[in-house]
């Protein structure tokens, strides 16, 4: 088995669940509890890929960065060395849609062939919706990411979000 690992930033507005996706998928739990985080938080997971003729143990480094103005001008020095982002949006708020683009062009500024993968988080939040899947997969594909409707609280494609990412990150 080969051991590879790789730096994933989590990128996006505050309170989009960037926190909660990483907690759903390190501990596979979710808290309903609002913890704004304070500049960056850093968790592990490992997954196994099979690849053509072997198996990558993908060691996954998640940086999960606050998503606040305040914190922008330090931004670049968390987003050095990574290979791959989540760009997490809130279904509820189309706001968080629209800045998808700062963040990804941000991170491309630091690291030109970064993979990204677009988190539509909250799909279980059926009320209150303000974003369709076409507008999300315009952005996806403005990005050239992969989207995904994500819950973090049911689990809902989390998992295979993450291993899309991580296929995505072996063949870079």
């Amino acid at each position: 088995m080969t051991a590879i690992s790789k730096k994933v930033c989590m990128l996006g507005e505050f309170a989009v669940g960037k926190t909660s996706l990483v907690k759903r998928f390190v501990f596979d739990r979710f808290d309903e509890k609002y913890m704004s985080t304070i500049g960056v938080k850093v968790s592990r997971k490992s997954i196994v890929i099979p690849r053509d003729d072997e198996v990558i143990d993908l060691n996954m480094m998640l940086w999960d960065l606050a998503g606040s103005e305040e914190f922008s001008h330090v931004r670049a020095s968390y987003l050095r060395g990574a290979t791959g982002a989540i760009l997490v949006c809130d279904l509820t708020r189309s706001s968080t849609l629209s800045a998808l683009h700062q963040y990804a062009e941000d991170l491309r500024t630091v690291n030109r062939g970064v993979s990204l993968v677009v988190a539509a988080n909250k799909v279980d939040l059926e009320t209150g919706r303000e974003m369709d899947d076409d507008q999300i997969a315009a952005m996806a594909e403005r990005l050239n990411a992969p989207y995904f409707l994500t819950s973090a609280r049911s689990g809902l494609a989390v998992h295979d979000m993450f291993r899309t990412l991580g296929l995505r990150l072996l063949e870079m």
